[in-house]
């Protein structure tokens, strides 16, 4: 099937996916996705689209995929509160136990107001609320980056004490999630260091204090280098989730040294093709995991171009080309955040990516998204 596309001399080609229509988790490597929310009730996407948010979570388990659910992706401090959290929360856990499925959901501290600071007890108490919740619907738990902890904090020791009481709370080990200022800029300096590598030693000391409750940390710094790097200083046993959106396929696949597992809000925008690869790598099929990735990793960079925390536009665009929600709605309206060019140039990404798993509703749908687009925004 074919588009005419603003600005391309000819139609561009939207091939069949070829993929299955479901794939098994994969055995050789362990991956969440981080599932975004859907709205509707107007262009502000005024509330969630409960149907549709919990119809795309059925489509990462089919695909093998765990469901890292409340995140970032999910509009942590950006349209989802922490009343709403947890509701998506309890209707994610209760989905998942029907299943048999997978679930990691995000605690942290958005009960407070980001930006300001708060008394250290006060931060701690607002993560175990959080953590506790989490873990009375069942689900296990990602400890995000607290703004708070950020705006407060007066060094490492701060985060090593608030860390700390957390982890000796859990009840099964945790994922520490290391976000970058890429992500979120008032997260600069976690850690209680502007240097990656003092952060990462504060992170191994905490791993080191916390008894086995660390099963692995997802690092979100878009820096192989670095990932790699922490990877190897990890003890034994703790997992290096990759949330690298841009360098993901390099870092799954690995080398002779190790590779990373993944947790990423890509895979909700890449799910089929990746799960494709995912199951090359566990027959050792590497030509097959590469012939799958790599053509993923171009629309990936495109999603999550800077501003980068505003790729949860393009997480939900795909999910609305593929029909796994009626309109292309985002709490706040949030899907306005990228212009129309963007938007164009991720359809073509997402075709090269074989992404658009029915190209026939993904071109009626771009078609009628074109007709909106007047002047200048067609380009």
């Amino acid at each position: 099937m074919q588009i005419q596309l603003p600005g391309r001399p000819t139609p561009l080609v939207v091939p069949a996916p070829g993929w299955a229509p479901a794939y098994p988790p994969p055995a050789s490597r362990r991956v969440f996705a981080a599932a975004h929310v859907a709205a509707c009730g107007g262009p502000d996407g005024e509330v969630i689209d409960w149907e549709s948010t919990m119809r795309f979570r059925d489509h990462l388990w089919a695909h093998g995929f765990g469901v890292a659910e409340a995140m970032d992706t999910a509009q942590r401090g950006m349209g989802l509160s922490w009343a709403q959290a947890r509701e998506l929360i309890a209707r994610s856990a209760v989905r998942a136990a029907e299943r048999g499925a997978a679930l990691a959901c995000g605690a942290g501290t958005d009960q407070l107001r980001g930006g300001q600071s708060h008394p250290i007890p006060r931060i701690s108490d607002a993560y175990a609320e959080q953590l506790g919740f989490v873990q009375s619907a069942g689900a296990g738990v990602i400890v995000m980056a607290s703004r708070a902890l950020a705006a407060s904090a007066r060094g490492p020791s701060d985060y090593l004490e608030v860390y700390g009481q957390l982890l000796r709370q859990a009840e099964r080990p945790v994922i520490l999630h290391w976000l970058g200022e890429a992500f979120d800029p008032a997260l600069r300096g976690y850690w209680g260091s502007a240097s990656f590598d003092a952060a990462a030693d504060t992170v191994l000391e905490l791993i080191d204090r916390a008894g086995g409750k660390v099963d692995g940390v997802k690092l979100s710094v878009l820096d192989a280098r670095r990932e790699v790097a922490l990877r190897r200083r990890l003890p034994t046993g703790v997992r290096l989730y990759s949330g690298d959106d841009f360098n993901y396929a390099e870092l799954i696949r690995g080398d002779t040294a190790g590779y990373s597992d993944a947790l990423l809000g890509a895979f909700a925008a890449i799910t089929a093709p990746a799960a494709a690869a995912l199951a090359a790598l566990d027959r050792d099929d590497l030509a097959g995991y590469d012939a799958a990735m790599a053509p993923t990793v171009p629309l990936s960079r495109a999603i999550f171009e800077p501003p980068t925390y505003h790729y949860k536009v393009g997480v939900a665009f795909l999910a609305w080309l593929n029909g796994f929600q009626p309109q292309f709605a985002m709490l706040g309206g949030l899907q306005r955040r990228r212009p129309a060019r963007h938007l164009i140039r991720v359809f073509e990404l997402a075709a090269a990516a074989r992404a658009l798993t029915d190209p026939e509703l993904a071109i009626e749908r771009m078609n009628g998204l074109l007709a909106t687009f007047a002047g200048p925004e067609r380009v």
